[in-house]
């Protein structure tokens, strides 16, 4: 790598050393374990810009599917300065203290309704952010005193979660979707957020909130919610966040 492109900031993938281009992939293809299917997919590796390609894994999936591994070197670079990510805006608080400035700056309990929506039944992320037992050692929101939590569970549909949360008096809404075949996230999510414009007048709507492992950070307003969390988000940086939006931030605006 030169020294311009030092400066630049331009990595290659490794495998064994440092530089060799090396990658991984695994794919999918509708067609029966044999010599030809290996050979497909050393093809279309081929086309991914992956050679030499070397299937180094190939599984039979059924009678007319295989599942591959493919081995093999890839001459893209990466461009780190032009790589563009959605990073926090915020700072991360202890329970401790998200407490104490829910309870001094909003006097009152901070209401969160959390739910799965449409017909996704994966509890697994919203418990993990909600319940008390939360996640790797981190308790969920349930924990927080000042928090007062309503978690709805799997399959709700959207009508019931704006009803929900109008009952609750919801500061803010947490939605996890997972499913995300033929981009059911997407579409759940803005029905949700269309649901909820036109239920309640812009200054009542509570804060709206998805999470899962296939959402774009970014897409924040092609979706029409106000936060997205990724894969890894942990409990602590969602109350951080709650503290962020309905308190500090509100309150610098006014």
């Amino acid at each position: 790598m030169s020294a311009a492109d030092a400066a630049k900031k331009i990595v290659r993938p490794y495998g064994d050393t440092t530089g060799d281009g090396m990658v991984q992939v695994s794919f999918t293809l509708p067609v029966s374990h044999d010599k030809r299917a290996e050979g497909a997919a050393v093809q279309l590796a081929n086309r991914m810009g992956i050679d030499p390609a070397m299937v180094v894994h190939a599984k039979p999936m059924g009678d007319e599917f295989t599942f591959f591994v493919v081995y093999g070197r890839v001459n893209h670079l990466v461009d780190l300065n032009a790589v563009q990510v959605v990073e926090r805006d915020f700072a991360l608080l202890s329970a401790k203290d998200v407490n104490t400035v829910i309870k001094q700056r909003l006097r009152r309990k901070l209401s969160v309704v959390g739910a799965c929506i449409g017909t996704d039944a994966h509890t697994v992320g919203i418990d993990a952010i909600l319940n008390v037992k939360g996640i790797a050692g981190e308790k969920g929101l349930e924990y927080y005193r000042e928090l007062k939590v309503t978690n709805m569970g799997a399959q709700v549909s959207v009508p019931e979660l704006v009803e929900t949360a109008r009952a609750e008096k919801a500061d803010a809404v947490l939605v996890s979707q997972v499913v995300t075949q033929r981009d059911a996230h997407l579409h759940n999510t803005r029905e949700m957020s269309a649901a909820f414009r036109e239920a309640m007048p812009a200054g009542r709507r509570p804060l709206l909130i998805v999470g899962g492992p296939r959402f774009d950070e970014s897409m924040t307003d092609e979706l029409g919610v106000d936060r997205i969390f990724g894969r890894g988000t942990t409990p602590g940086e969602v109350a951080s966040y709650l503290v962020h939006a309905l308190i500090t931030q509100r309150k610098a605006m006014a």
